[in-house]
């Protein structure tokens, strides 16, 4: 069965998963609604939590990477139907109320430690947050209903961003057309065409694809109402002081100041490189020359080739697929006394025959848990790096410790005849900062599952990922790995010096661009109704905050 589940042998075997999790979890609660408050109230928690998630959480990686339709199908299903009982069990009272009785109760509070007392705190969170517990029965309702309708214009609004524009082809001229789907007597844009060398294709490509959808802003001004109409309804001032309930960043304010503080900081870094950009766009298009929202992706990369000559292709024979696990492998030796093996795995327990199974050893404390890599492209498998918990890791009432499981996904190419999967400097350092999660899923021993790993606060859930890009990024690691291919030959010092260096052009106003979203984030979830219509909120934070003039109908 699918990561050594007996049941997911085949995709009927959901329903069995899910069914006999559901029962576990009736049982569950009421024992916890039957128990003293104490300790082990939040054992029972966790248990519940954990018995969901187990099923729930494996779910949600089939159902976006199986290429088995059927198994993604009943993968879906089951996560639509624990999401529905995880829902039912926000709201209800009983559970709430044992909850509540151990909150309420000193003595045992204060002899909890704090891993316990942050995980209490969570979970108390849920139920206030997530449907209003504390209501009287119409508030509470209202609640479920608003969360139920925010999920939906979330979706709605999801779908929509990725939705392509049509516009009559004799709108553009000719020498650019071809560059866009043609259908009938209209042509289909459906991105920013960032990278293409062509000034005009870009400029036609923004100001199309962002042109402004009634539906799309009737969607986004509901989506942001809504979800200030529930932060207040549970006692919160904004939607964002909601959010920010339980982050290392703690409340709105510290964010704001954050954020100011940064583009003070960047403003006169992010003038230079906006000037470096103009004299390059100067000599390319000397009648044109003016800086645009849609010229900024594209000169950074041209300054950075130029200044830097990091052409992918003269670096990929150095960073084989082998090579760079070796240096993973290496380097979680050197750092933390790990090792990862290569393990066998049995029939049906992987969804594609190249995906392979890591173990993660520990020198003294022995196996932390198992990375499933699945690391290739294949159809229908979505294009995104990412990591995925399966199953957290806890310590069980038996005292043995559950071990987490992870996937870690990517899409490299195959091997080719002759040759290795070889990997662009890009894809190098995502399997680093992958890694940098996986890890983090391996080594976060915590007692309960609910806090496990990578389920800490969201502004901390970057933090060991990015830290492996800096490994990836330094020579004196890079050097014990990087190899070509056919000859040994390590990676000359002068290329990898190139390659550090170059991530620092134009990366103020790479920043400065995260700011920008970051400040218009805020304001979108701060204090409602909002004094203007999202656009023109847009067009006031762009022009505080990022340099780039804001262009009209967009």
């Amino acid at each position: 069965g699918l990561f050594g589940v007996p049941e997911l042998s085949c995709p009927e075997g959901f329903q069995e998963a899910q069914d006999k999790a559901l029962q576990e979890s009736e049982q569950l609660v009421q024992k916890a609604c039957s128990t003293p408050p104490g300790p082990e109230t939040v054992v029972i928690f966790d248990q519940l939590s954990d018995g969901l998630c187990r099923v729930a959480d494996l779910a949600d990686f089939v159902k976006i990477a199986h290429p088995d339709f059927a198994f993604r199908e009943a993968a879906e299903e089951a996560c639509r139907n624990i999401g529905t009982v995880v829902e039912k069990l926000n709201t209800d009272v009983e559970l709430c109320q044992s909850l509540r009785r151990l909150l309420a109760n000193e003595i045992v509070m204060s002899s909890l430690d704090p891993e316990t007392r942050y995980l209490l705190m969570l979970i108390g969170l849920d139920f206030y947050l997530i449907s209003g517990i504390h209501l009287d029965e119409e508030k509470r309702k209202k609640a479920v209903n608003l969360n139920v309708r925010i999920l939906d214009l979330c979706n709605e609004f999801l779908t929509g961003a990725h939705l392509p524009n049509k516009i009559d082809k004799h709108v553009l001229p000719d020498h650019i057309r071809y560059n866009f789907t043609a259908e009938g007597n209209y042509l289909q844009v459906a991105g920013l065409h960032a990278d293409c060398p062509d000034d005009l294709v870009r400029e036609a490509a923004y100001k199309i694809f962002l042109y402004p959808n009634a539906e799309q802003l009737r969607c986004l001004e509901e989506l942001l109402a809504s979800r200030n109409s529930l932060a207040q309804l549970v006692g919160y001032d904004t939607f964002a002081h909601r959010a920010l309930q339980g982050t290392m960043a703690k409340n709105p304010e510290t964010v704001r100041e954050f954020l100011e503080k940064l583009s003070d900081q960047l403003s006169k870094r992010t003038q230079k490189d906006f000037e470096m950009m103009t004299k390059m766009k100067m000599k390319l298009n000397p009648h044109n020359s003016k800086l645009m929202p849609w010229d900024h992706p594209y000169y950074s990369g041209v300054l950075r080739a130029e200044r830097y000559n990091i052409d992918p292709g003269l670096y990929c024979p150095f960073f084989s697929l082998g090579a760079c696990m070796e240096g993973l492998n290496s380097l979680f030796s050197q750092l933390l006394g790990i090792s990862l093996y290569a393990e066998q795995t049995q029939r049906g327990e992987v969804w594609s025959e190249d995906v392979r199974k890591l173990a993660v050893v520990h020198e003294t404390e022995g196996l932390l848990g198992y990375i499933y890599c699945d690391f290739f492209q294949r159809p229908d498998k979505p294009h995104q790096d990412c990591h995925f918990t399966v199953r957290g890791g806890r310590l069980k009432e038996n005292g043995e410790y559950q071990l987490p499981v992870v996937v870690l996904m990517l899409s490299l190419p195959h091997s080719s005849r002759g040759a290795p999967t070889l990997l662009s400097p890009g894809m190098m350092e995502n399997l680093f900062h992958e890694m940098g999660h996986a890890m983090h899923s391996m080594l976060g021993r915590t007692r309960y599952q609910h806090v496990t790993g990578t389920r800490c606060p969201t502004d901390f859930a970057e933090v060991p990922s990015i830290l492996m890009e800096y490994f990836a990024n330094d020579y004196r690691v890079v050097n014990q790995f990087a190899r070509h291919y056919k000859t040994g030959q390590p990676l000359p010092k002068n290329m990898v010096s190139r390659l550090c260096e170059s991530k620092k052009v134009c990366a103020a106003a790479d920043m400065q661009l995260q700011v920008f979203y970051a400040a218009l984030d805020q304001i979108y979830h701060g204090k409602h109704p909002l004094k203007k219509s999202t656009t023109e909120i847009l067009k006031e934070t762009q022009e505080k905050f990022y340099g780039l003039p804001y262009v009209p109908n967009t």
